[in-house]
């Protein structure tokens, strides 16, 4: 049986910066477990019409390889994956990579202080496991009635159907999240008819994209520090975009009122401008940056539906209001699943697996550490994340923690490490208790930032740098460790 010293699993941002990082500090024995056959993760899997990002491209991208030749002030999917791809080979991250290997399992052994991993292509073992799949990786598909008698093309936005030409076509998108409003523009110019479903209005806030300036990219590239501090002035920014996610929902208005200003400067007709309306706070559901969406759904051949869906018939949409859209495709814009399958074979001590954690209210520390699973790390673990902030800045501070953890155990050699109970539950609790008065819990609205009992169920709630400095050094008195 093959023996790593380091296995990630996971190839996008979050594996191939800890990569980085790690042959940075000298540590060159890691192993990179990647599911598909390409580096990416998010970026390599989204491809769907008008994929790109809602943070922008100065701040979306690692502090220690700062890429000054980003074409727009929000890159596209294919420029992201393109300069992942660059920092992997610049960083000889890719040689330690195993694509098209997909974990199975992964169970602690106390007699030996490894985690036996099963792959689709064989058993492993590990000293230390570090899970990266990051939170975009499953779609969630509702279960409509009728779908399986639907005679046309039927697909979610995760696996987009290339090779499917909409033009002339019905098409319908079920959905208006982060997602939809960058598909929706994208095909209405190709489609002869859009019909949108949607459940709930977001709110939408200016994107104000625009081309990045040769002049720009000159002084990007000649000057590091003026594209250091564009990146410090977008980082403080968005940062404000906190103040009514976790500190009082009365910080909302200015936010609220940029919102509304964009939809009454885009949307004249009364009737939709009421349908896209938001009844709930700014922040309780992610905010979206968008130019195109509102123009988009004026036009003549797009139509809005609010009613939901009663039915899918052969060849239409039943809303629920019985009144019957005729359509020749069917896109789901419906997200995520909230826990990744891979997290259903990750077993702790006592059994239960990372998914099992993560239900109803989950446990974790910073993110990045459970106890239960020793001598496991997490990125992007359940309160790693943030509503306010690029996730990259969030995965930096789990990066840094991490390989300052490897550091310090390999120096006192340690072979079994776990997080104190004590410590997790202290800051769970420290999480609810700072979360109770912001939007996400007090927005009225349904979202994936809270659980079933309306608590937050993966956000850190507090200000991003705060999280940076929590997270700046492994903490080994929080850990229940064996040399």
């Amino acid at each position: 049986m093959d023996h790593h010293p380091i296995v990630i699993v996971g190839a996008g941002f979050g594996g191939i910066g800890l990569g980085a990082k790690l042959r940075q500090a000298g540590i060159t024995d890691f192993t990179i477990l990647e599911r598909t056959e390409d580096l990416g993760g998010t970026w390599s899997r989204n491809t769907y019409p008008g994929a790109a990002c809602d943070v922008p491209s100065v701040l979306y991208c690692y502090s220690f390889a700062p890429n000054p030749a980003w074409s727009h002030k929000y890159a596209s999917q294919g420029e992201i994956l393109d300069y992942l791809r660059d920092v992997a080979e610049k960083f000889g991250v890719t040689g330690h990579m195993r694509f098209g290997t997909e974990v199975e399992s992964a169970v602690f052994d106390e007699t030996t202080s490894t985690w036996q991993i099963r792959t689709n292509h064989g058993e492993m073992t590990a000293d230390v496991l570090v899970t990266a799949v990051g939170a975009f990786t499953e779609a969630s598909i509702p279960q409509l009635p009728g779908m399986d008698i639907f005679g046309g093309s039927m697909f979610h936005t995760l696996h987009w159907d290339h090779d499917h030409d909409m033009s002339g076509e019905r098409v319908a998108v079920i959905g208006t999240g982060a997602t939809a409003i960058q598909v929706i523009p994208a095909i209405s110019d190709v489609a002869d008819e859009v019909v949108v479903f949607q459940r709930t209005p977001a709110w939408i806030v200016p994107r104000l994209d625009r081309s990045i300036t040769l002049v720009e990219k000159t002084l990007y590239s000649l000057l590091p520090l003026t594209q250091r501090l564009m990146r410090t002035g977008w980082y403080a920014a968005i940062e404000s975009f906190g103040l009514p996610g976790f500190t009082n929902t009365a910080f909302r208005h200015p936010f609220e009122a940029l919102g509304r200003l964009q939809l009454a400067r885009q949307v004249s007709d009364p009737e939709l401008r009421s349908k896209l309306t938001p009844d709930y706070m700014i922040g309780c559901k992610r905010a979206i940056f968008s130019d195109k969406y509102y123009p988009a759904l004026c036009r003549d051949d797009v139509t809005v539906v609010t009613e939901g869906i009663s039915e899918i018939r052969e060849h239409s949409i039943v809303d629920g209001a019985g009144v019957e859209h005729a359509v020749d495709t069917i896109v789901f814009a419906t997200g995520f699943t909230a826990t990744p399958r891979v997290g259903d074979g990750i077993k702790g001590t006592d059994g239960r697996s990372v998914n099992d954690v993560y239900r109803d209210r989950p446990q974790s520390y910073l993110g990045v550490a459970t106890a239960g699973f020793p001598n496991m790390f997490t990125i992007l673990g359940r309160f790693g994340a943030a509503g306010n902030q690029s996730a990259v800045f969030m995965i930096e501070g789990q990066i840094d923690y991490i390989v300052s953890g490897i550091k310090k155990l390999r120096k006192r050699g340690i072979t079994r490490f776990d997080l104190r109970h004590e410590v997790q539950d202290a800051f769970v609790d420290e999480v609810h208790r700072r979360s109770q008065h912001g939007t996400w819990l007090q927005g009225g609205c349904a979202s994936y930032y809270t659980n079933g009992s309306g608590e937050n169920s993966g956000l850190y709630p507090n200000w991003s740098f705060e999280y940076r400095h929590r997270t700046r050094n492994f903490d080994l008195d929080n850990y229940e460790v064996v040399s």
